[in-house]
């Protein structure tokens, strides 16, 4: 991570990054809750790799230094059955906090909670600011995608699917599905994708999420980047 991005009192999103303009929402929040002070260093985004240093002045910020673009983060897709309650919202944070860059919602056979297409619109703008605001908090310039729900038949065959019998996860594996608490069907698991485990224990789904995106972080780290890259 680049000094100045860690070292910012904070890092917020806008829209442009010429202009550097507050909403009022993250204006009351950097100068009412963090209770920034003039001359206090601020990062900025616009979620898409670039950012650039501010410094507070009188509830605005003031651009210091030149806009910069960060190299794309390597892709590591989660394809995630809906779990119920507000576990997507917590799902949501923490992959984008262990460097996921797509979230996918499924509908699978044995699904439980289903989102018909009003509530899906509703659910995804709700967690692409979620997504947003981990995004912030871990200093991350590039936002993951927050898309979905297709149904499971959909993508099975092309991504590797995450079974207590699969094999063990490696550097190849950037797409991963994650079942519903009920498990995967017989003809979900007959569509081709190959098998991949996270242990011989049966895992939550918001569990089984953060762990497999939390093995392909640490795979992320101990392999070359070009390596990690799926071929074309």
């Amino acid at each position: 991570m680049n000094p100045e991005l860690r070292s910012a009192v904070a890092l917020v999103h806008v829209a442009d990054l010429g202009m550097c303009v507050l909403s009022a929402q993250d204006q009351h929040h950097l100068f009412r809750v963090l209770r920034v002070r003039d001359e206090e260093s601020i990062a900025v985004t616009d979620g898409r790799g670039r950012w650039r240093m501010t410094v507070a002045h009188s509830g605005t910020l003031v651009p210091t230094g030149e806009i910069q673009m960060e190299a794309p983060m390597d892709p590591c897709e989660i394809f995630v059955a809906i779990p119920k309650a507000d576990r997507p919202e917590w799902i949501v944070q923490k992959l984008t906090e262990t460097g996921v860059t797509k979230i996918c919602w499924l509908h699978t056979e044995r699904s439980v909670v289903r989102w018909n297409s009003e509530r899906a619109t509703a659910q995804r703008e709700r967690l692409h600011k979620v997504a947003v605001a981990a995004a912030l908090q871990s200093r991350r310039v590039w936002f993951p995608l927050v898309e979905g729900p297709i149904p499971a038949a959909s993508v099975l065959g092309d991504v590797a699917i995450c079974e207590p019998n699969g094999r063990s996860l490696r550097s190849g594996d950037f797409r991963l599905a994650i079942g519903p608490e009920g498990g995967w069907s017989d003809s979900e698991l007959a569509l081709g994708g190959e098998q991949v485990s996270l242990g011989s224990q049966i895992l939550r789904v918001e569990t089984a999420a953060v762990m497999a995106a939390s093995v392909l972080a640490y795979l992320r780290e101990i392999h070359e980047p070009q390596t990690l890259r799926p071929e074309s």
